[in-house]
């Protein structure tokens, strides 16, 4: 079975936005090339699949917690 050429994720410091608030951390990210940006609540209940090009982060009182790519 072949494997798919999977895009690059982009060349950052993803704990660099660790501290920012949501808003500016979302817009940071979209700068920076990830195709998509997924702002989550503590604990919130997500789905495992990979996605290239994605940067998660975990949001709480409005300011980023924790950040991981996929």
């Amino acid at each position: 079975m072949d494997v798919p050429n999977l895009p690059d994720n982009p060349q950052d410091d993803i704990e660099a936005y660790v501290g920012l608030a949501q808003q500016d951390a979302e817009e940071r990210a979209r700068a920076r090339g990830w195709t998509t940006v997924r702002s989550l609540p503590p604990g919130a209940i997500i789905t495992m699949e990979y996605l290239a090009g994605r940067l998660n982060f975990e949001v709480k009182d409005g300011e980023v917690h924790r950040t991981w790519q996929g």
